[in-house]
């Protein structure tokens, strides 16, 4: 799973990062609010570990703004408090579980492991950018709750780039992520679906979320522009 570890105990935070990736996770850690709301909107997540008391805006908070654009990654909240209504408060943010220091690191993982398990597989996992949100399962296109018609390699291109939301991705990465014979085919004609995308997810909403990265290719902003 590809982790994201906000806690401003560097210690700590660096220990859970080298513990999980030795479990064979990929993780990341940062350790201020600023940055972890930062980071956590990119939605690039499988999963947060996420401090309630950090510099900069709280656990709650960012929990609580992460959820006005994501309902869906699984968040667990760690504190040094105790207390039913304190884990009340983290859940009533938006978080997914709740877990006290200090904790076994042995049941940290086993919680995330559950809650990678709820999230589901990866091509059944709606994605969110902003009010963009597409369900690949469904497959149905969403900005601002108005439904958006695309065809199918349009919506295989989108959902590529939605799953790196926040990322320069190149042509070539896209053409052999969405084209079934993408050596004999010309990457230039990734231009004409991000083209067609653009018409479609950011023109009739006055957006710019879709943009063009000279010498690599194209960037989804992870706030939908």
């Amino acid at each position: 799973m590809r982790i994201l570890i906000v806690e401003d105990e560097t210690g700590l935070a660096d220990s859970l990062r080298r513990g999980l990736a030795a479990e064979g996770h990929w993780a990341e850690a940062v350790h201020d609010g600023h940055r972890g709301l930062e980071a956590a909107l990119t939605g690039a997540y499988d999963v947060i570990v996420l401090d309630v008391m950090l510099p900069g805006p709280s656990g709650h908070e960012i929990c609580r703004r992460l959820r006005r654009l994501d309902p869906w990654t699984p968040v667990l909240m760690l504190t040094a408090k105790d207390g039913e209504y304190d884990e009340a408060e983290g859940l009533d943010a938006g978080a997914d579980d709740y877990l006290s220091k200090p904790f076994s690191f042995v049941v940290l993982t086993a919680r995330l492991r559950a809650l990678g398990r709820r999230r589901g597989p990866d091509g059944a996992r709606p994605l969110a950018a902003g009010d963009l949100v597409l369900d690949p399962a469904a497959r149905v296109c969403r900005r601002g709750g108005r439904e958006i018609e695309l065809t199918a390699r349009e919506l295989s291109v989108l959902r590529y780039l939605m799953e790196n939301a926040g990322r320069a991705v190149a042509k070539r990465d896209i053409l052999d992520e969405v084209w079934d014979s993408p050596a004999g085919t010309d990457p230039n004609i990734v231009e004409v679906y991000v083209s067609s995308l653009r018409r479609k997810i950011d023109v009739p909403f006055g957006r710019r979320a879709l943009v063009t990265v000279h010498g690599t290719g194209y960037r989804l902003a992870p706030d939908g522009g």
